[in-house]
């Protein structure tokens, strides 16, 4: 039986001070929060009559998305509402300013730390159901393989008619009961997912490890399987993002999310771990082809899906300011093609950004001086609150496993070897019960299943340390 704590006995707390990470926004900031109101009202079109609806995990109140698909022949017709938060902050003003060095909202398992205050990114600016918003909405047709024909943001006014989460619109595609606006939303996702793949793109099945606080207040260790809901409701971030990506590309301004192809070098390692594990891999398929066809309840599944991970190292934001620097990476490797962030304006500070630039580029006019004056610090902004996001979730992490198993200390638990000991570095493994990634001392084989014994697990680490035992 898996051990579970009460709430009060993790805090996350002492984390968020050793980042330096504080909800306190200053009075300036907070009041323009609180009483902002819509730049543009005297723009938009209204559209509160198209039925959109959020997908979103159970509980979000920070909704940034709302959609709705319709079909259109052997095509779609998709509408992509985004929350107009460029609307409600004023450029350069005390509230822009703070968001600047916070760049993105930050997760913990007993919180966030939001990049706006909630009062905007909870409420005002939020895509709430039944509630009258401003947004960006973006409609994109695209055919029967769902290619892109066209897309276009416009200001508008919209209303959600419904807050969905993605094991409710699981459960209603298996009963046959979606909601209207997103009846057709499994038929887009799968053909954008085909496209995908014949494109080149890699996606990465690795289980998603988190802590989560039951019904009862209880801290455990979770993987929260990825549904098909989920990439169904990616596919339509990602086709916005590529249509976004593209239109910058074209007038070369704006702000582009990259990555360089993966090295020849990895795609060589990821063959050999293959032919290590004796899973197939022909000679004409691409890694993305390869990985999107393995079986999910294979353990040497898990072990290539870890190696894989090194396909996709060096993501960076790219500025353009009319100009494409000789020799720069456009494009992103993961999704084989341009993309941007354009989707995520309420939790990321490039959206904000970016969105502004295809606004007037799509409408014929120059892009806002406070834009391209932004422009160029937003990729290292980006990289450094990236990189404190990701420190601050392997810490919440690494101090709730160390916490959860401080008492189970000399009990032994069933693995999968993601990776064998290499020169100095101790071999990886997935510990699926409670589940846990963590190192382990010995040589196990890579995609093998072993057991393993806990021998330390220090909350003041806070770290583990696993033993690989003979099998039986």
């Amino acid at each position: 039986m898996q051990r579970r704590l009460r709430a009060a006995d993790i805090d996350f707390g002492a984390i968020r001070t050793d980042l330096g990470l504080s909800e306190e926004f200053g009075a300036a900031a907070q009041q323009e929060a609180e009483n902002a109101v819509d730049r543009h009202a005297d723009a938009r079109i209204d559209r509160t009559d198209l039925a959109l609806v959020t997908i979103d995990p159970p509980g979000s109140v920070d909704l940034d998305q709302a959609v709705h698909i319709a079909r259109d022949g052997a095509g779609f017709v998709v509408h992509y509402a985004i929350a107009d938060v460029a609307a409600l902050v004023t450029p350069e003003g005390a509230l822009d300013q703070e968001t600047r060095r916070r760049g993105q909202t930050i997760y913990f398992p007993d919180g966030n730390v939001p990049l706006h205050p909630r009062a905007l990114s909870e409420n005002t600016g939020s895509l709430l159901p039944q509630q009258v918003r401003p947004a960006v909405l973006w409609r994109i047709v695209v055919d029967a393989e769902a290619r892109p024909l066209s897309a276009e943001p416009v200001r508008a006014l919209v209303k959600s008619q419904a807050r969905l989460d993605y094991a409710g619109v699981m459960a209603d595609h298996t009963s046959g009961t979606l909601h209207p606006s997103i009846e057709a939303l499994p038929d887009f996702g799968e053909r954008r997912q085909m496209l995908s793949i014949s494109r080149g793109a890699i996606e990465l099945g690795l289980p998603e490890q988190d802590v989560i606080r039951d019904a009862d207040g209880n801290w455990e260790l979770s993987v929260q399987p990825r549904t098909r809901a989920d990439m169904w409701n990616s596919q339509v971030s990602l086709l916005t993002g590529m249509c976004a990506g593209a239109l910058m590309l074209d007038h070369a301004t704006g702000l582009l999310r990259t990555l360089p192809d993966a090295q020849d070098g990895a795609v060589v390692a990821l063959r050999t771990a293959a032919v290590a594990l004796g899973v197939p891999w022909p000679a004409s398929m691409s890694p993305g082809a390869f990985l999107a066809g393995l079986d999910p309840q294979s353990p040497t599944t898990l072990a290539l899906m870890s190696d894989a991970t090194t396909l996709l190292r060096g993501s960076d934001y790219l500025a353009l300011l009319g100009e494409i620097p000789a020799g720069a990476v456009t494009t992103h490797g993961g999704i084989a093609g341009v993309y941007a962030h354009v989707t995520a304006p309420l939790r990321r500070l490039a959206d904000r950004f970016a969105t502004e630039v295809c606004l007037a580029l799509t409408a014929g006019e120059p892009v806002p001086e406070w834009v391209l004056a932004a422009l160029p610090t937003l990729p290292e902004i980006m990289r450094s609150s990236g990189s404190v996001a990701g420190r601050a979730d392997r810490a919440g992490l690494d101090l709730a496993e160390a916490i959860l198993l401080a008492d189970r200390v000399g009990e032994t638990f069933s693995a999968t070897v993601l990776h064998p000991k290499r020169g100095k570095r101790p071999a990886q493994i997935f510990v699926s019960d409670p589940p846990v990634f963590a190192t382990c001392s010995g040589d196990p084989a890579e995609g093998s299943q072993i057991s393993v014994r806990l021998t330390k697990a220090d909350p003041q680490g806070p770290d583990l340390e696993f033993t690989a035992e003979t099998l039986p």
